[in-house]
Order: C-alpha cells, then structure tokens, then sequence
C-alpha cells in the first residue's frame, strides 16, 4: 500500500525532503500560489499548523503555477511572499505540476486515492488533502473550504 511516507518532494531551499520524515503525523498537503484569489489562504493554514502542530499535524505547502500563471516566482520569491506577508513556518516545497503528464507523483497518487468532482484532476489552487498518521489520505478539500472549516477533520484524524 502507497503512503505519503513513500514520497519525495524538493524543499523551496533545494534540499531533497523524504516525506518519510513526517511519518506518524496528520497532514494538510496543499497545492499553493502567491497570486491567487485564495492565496488569503495561506493565514489560516498557518493557524491550523500553529493550533495542531505540538499534537503532531502539519501543513505541506506545494506552489503551483498550472492555474492562470498565479505562482509565476522563483523559490526565493515564494519564500519570501509566504514568510512576509502570512509568517508561513509550516514545510513549503520548490513548485510542482498537480496534473497532466508532468504531475508530481504525490500529486498523482493524492488525486487516485481521493479524485474531486472532476475525476483525478485538480482543478484550482489550494486544493487540499487530509492525511492520516498512517500515511493514508482520509478527505479531499476543493480551493473554496478554508482551512478553519478543516479544523474539526484535523482533530479527528489526531484523535485517531
């Protein structure tokens, strides 16, 4: 069985990350981007990784630029937007693909194991995945729900 343990994404510093290094915590993945209608997004996210982060959930930030050019910076300039602008401590990762042919496979297996409206794609920014403990996504989040709408979902899956 595939887990989130079974994946590596590149940090916006460059290093190569197992997310094996988050095994046995909850978490958000997130697909993210500076210059979108839902980047206000990026405040709530951070208050649930600071609200939950001690009874081991986090938040996996994944910048995008596949919808409407709205993540067109370099890491640094991602970096710096979510850090300034919205204090970002949770891991955020160099830009990925979500859909089509060049697909980050998180993004792939994240969008087999739970498919939206659309089937297995995505089809906005800050689309969102709940990951048990265990590795396994347990709920999929369209760009509309805000993150204090998932609070209740991130307490069940800790109480686990």
């Amino acid at each position: 069985m595939t887990t989130l343990s079974d994946f590596t994404a590149t940090t916006l510093d460059g290093r190569e990350q197992p997310l094996a290094a988050y095994s046995g915590q909850v978490a958000l993945v997130v697909n993210t981007a500076s210059q979108c209608a839902f980047t206000g997004q990026y405040a709530g996210l951070q208050d649930l990784h600071a609200t939950y982060a001690d009874r081991g959930f986090t938040v996996l930030g994944f910048p995008c630029n596949q919808f409407g050019n709205q993540e067109p910076g370099d890491a640094e300039a991602i970096g710096a937007v979510c850090q300034r602008n919205y204090g970002v401590e949770f891991p955020m990762f160099s830009k990925v693909d979500v859909k089509g042919r060049d697909a980050h496979p998180l993004f792939r297996w994240l969008t087999r194991e739970r498919p939206g409206r659309l089937g297995r794609t995505i089809r906005w920014n800050f689309t969102k995945f709940l990951v048990d403990a265990e590795g396994r996504v347990i709920k999929r989040y369209g760009s509309t729900t805000k993150p204090e709408q998932i609070a209740r979902d991130v307490e069940a899956a800790l109480a686990r």
